[in-house]
């Protein structure tokens, strides 16, 4: 058996369950990787709490699936790669530009090839950007803020990907065509 069970709304810890409802109404279904999670009420509720703000930002909904699926990429986190394929495309991001993060490249949108771009140099660099880095993200048409933001995604698209990547949760079979598989960039 695994050490990390995929709970339902019944079987998870009781301080996990509100989260795991809250997702339901928002994807119709728990994601397998918030299932895996919810064995631990503190980081499922820390992780809910991180999204939340992240998605309350002055960032577009495109622009954060852009940096959840480079950061998925960039940690090579196969189940949050097909996952942010799948929303990303469902935000309007277009195939090509995800087809373009997902081997390593980067958007022809000139502000989500910055925000891409900025995200891998973060975990790349381990945050440690050099002012050029930040310069060309504000040329890019951001602000100071909006880097701060960023940072936030980056942090919150970190539990998911570090968490798949030790639970190895199930790819749900809605999400099956957009499987992806690290070593393959």
């Amino acid at each position: 058996m695994s050490r990390y069970p995929t709970h339902t709304l019944e079987s998870a810890p009781l301080q996990s369950q509100p989260v795991l409802r809250q997702l339901q109404q928002t994807f119709g279904l728990i994601p397998n990787i918030a299932a895996k999670m919810a064995l631990s009420p503190v980081l499922t509720n820390g992780f809910i709490g991180l999204f939340e703000r992240v998605h309350a930002s002055s960032l577009t909904e495109p622009q954060i699936q852009t940096l959840l699926l480079t950061n998925a990429v960039a940690n090579a986190s196969e189940w949050p790669v097909a996952f942010h394929s799948a929303l990303a495309l469902k935000q309007g991001v277009s195939s090509a530009d995800v087809d373009a993060i997902r081997y390593g490249g980067v958007p022809s949108d000139a502000q989500l090839a910055a925000l891409s771009t900025l995200a891998r140099t973060l975990i790349e660099k381990r945050g440690r950007l050099d002012a050029s880095d930040q310069q060309r993200f504000v040329e890019a048409g951001f602000s100071a803020e909006q880097l701060l933001e960023v940072i936030a995604v980056v942090a919150a698209s970190t539990i998911t990907n570090y968490t798949s990547s030790v639970t190895e949760p199930e790819l749900e079979a809605q999400f099956d065509a957009f499987a992806w598989r690290a070593g393959k960039v």
